[in-house]
């Protein structure tokens, strides 16, 4: 108790080194607690909205494989290329010819929480007139764009050979493009029964084949003209526009007819050579599982030529910009911590200097060299208790603006290195998404960050003051240790 008071009346006495010092712990205090704060904030936002998202994984073409084999074809002798490439064009081919049973097969693992897929096939047809790019009579206003836009690319191969792409999902949650925004029933409505004969087309081949809700077409085998089927249209769906078209009157995905795979998979009983594009999304049970389902893929006789990839770049780049801002504060943390310590250390060591009679005096009259150095300790802890105290204030209210302030300035830098990249490409690609994967979702950016200071950022903040102060102190109790009590008395005489 008397070490207590002791050092309460040694604070009181030497005001102005204890304020430097509590202002010192202020300045600490408050850059820890914002910086606590913005971390603990973004990273509880980050896996939040990591969380909010499905993993999806697709199969695709695995093209560092090609790129390789391309090399090695290089590099052959001219007498075993042609071997070779019509080698590798027969093993991609092959690759390329998945079934329904494959997916199924892939997706029977405890990596799947779900699966879906889309098939793809090029049809004609007797009672529909295609969008075409050629000027002719009956489209006078100019060229329209067939197939093209994202639906078409896809399947390009398959467009040229016929006059429509027909896309059947086997299920509602296959049809991202609903569900993103980019198609949009305008009049009737997708069928709920995924095996009805049944489909939606566009608004604009419905105008120009004066096609209404309840009406039927024929589909037309592009390979095999005696198999054909019948199909009730029940609605009709717009693409949304995200460039100005200077091609022609019609969108990108005017000739894509949608139904189900159950209406594909009749066509196909009638035609077993009949070629069909199938796109599967297996829906992972966390981000961790990429790797393990991928090898999973290969044991059960996934091709070398295709490859698993999934939309983990795009959902974690959404939050790149807060992932940054974190970066930023945790060096911003250590940075502070380091110049705060030995700030006070040498604070502490000037103190001690001065403070050379007393312990002289104090050591003489019979006090041990550990009471001595726990009264030191005392001290600062109550000075930098209170100074701990005012910061973490001063910083709780500052969190939030800094915090935003941060992810405003690392969102502006993102923009302007798009814009920057844009000018690369003369200035014309800002409908372009630059450095954006291929992912199966569209992550929102997030806007602001609520950095909040709660009991977790307080009880990290008073461990970090509590070190703080144990670190501090060591030069006190080094001192200590040293110090000869009649060599300071007769140093002072």
């Amino acid at each position: 108790m008397y070490i207590v008071k002791n050092a309460l009346k040694s604070i009181t006495r030497n005001k102005g080194r204890n304020l430097l010092i509590g202002i010192i712990v202020v300045v600490i205090a408050c850059a820890a607690t914002i910086s606590l704060a913005i971390i603990t904030s973004a990273t509880s936002l980050i896996s939040s909205y990591e969380n909010k998202y499905d993993v999806k994984a697709t199969i695709g073409v695995n093209r560092e494989q090609m790129r390789d084999e391309m090399q090695m074809d290089r590099n052959a002798p001219d007498a075993e290329k042609e071997d070779r490439r019509e080698n590798m064009n027969n093993m991609f081919n092959e690759a390329n010819k998945m079934t329904t049973l494959d997916v199924e097969n892939y997706g029977d693992s405890e990596y799947v929480k779900e699966y879906y897929y889309q098939i793809n096939v090029g049809v004609n047809s007797e009672t529909l007139e295609k969008a075409s790019m050629e000027m002719t009579d009956e489209n006078p206003n100019g060229p329209g764009m067939p197939n093209g836009g994202r639906g078409g690319r896809e399947n390009f191969q398959n467009i040229q050979s016929s006059d429509f792409t027909l896309i059947g999902y086997s299920s509602l949650k296959a049809m991202e493009e609903f569900i993103n925004g980019q198609y949009k029933i305008v009049d009737g409505e997708v069928s709920d029964d995924i095996s009805s004969l049944s489909c939606i087309i566009n608004t604009e081949l419905a105008s120009l084949n004066d096609i209404e809700v309840g009406d039927e077409i024929v589909l037309v085998d592009s390979t095999d003209e005696d198999n054909k089927i019948t199909l009730t249209v029940t609605g009709f769906f717009d693409e949304e526009e995200e460039t100005d078209s200077a091609m022609g009157m019609f969108t990108g995905s005017v000739n894509n007819i949608i139904t189900n795979t159950n209406v594909i998979n009749k066509l196909k009983e009638n035609n077993e050579d009949l070629s069909l594009s199938l796109t599967p999304t297996f829906i992972l049970t966390s981000k961790d599982v990429v790797d393990k389902f991928s090898a999973e893929l290969t044991e059960k006789g996934l091709s070398e030529y295709l490859s698993v990839t999934t939309n983990l770049d795009e959902i974690e780049g959404s939050t790149q910009t807060v992932s940054n801002v974190k970066t930023f504060a945790t060096t911003f943390l250590i940075i502070t911590l380091l110049i705060g310590a030995v700030v006070l250390f040498v604070l502490n060591m000037l103190n001690i200097r001065e403070r050379k009679y007393e312990i002289g005096v104090l050591r003489t009259i019979g006090m041990k060299k550990s009471l001595l150095s726990c009264q030191f300790i005392i001290e600062l802890v109550i000075v930098s208790f209170f100074g701990l105290l005012i910061g973490a204030g001063i910083g709780a209210l500052s969190s939030v603006s800094v915090s935003n302030y941060l992810l405003k300035n690392e969102q502006n830098n993102a923009v302007a290195e798009t814009k920057n990249i844009e000018q690369n490409f003369g200035g014309k690609m800002g409908n372009h998404d630059f450095g954006k994967p291929n992912g199966v979702v569209q992550v929102d950016a997030i806007k602001s960050i609520d950095a909040a200071v709660d009991i977790k950022v307080l009880l990290e903040l008073m461990g970090i003051g509590l070190l703080l102060t144990l670190i501090s102190s060591t030069a006190s109790m080094i001192s200590i240790e040293r110090f000869s009590p009649l060599t300071i008395l007769k140093e002072r005489s």
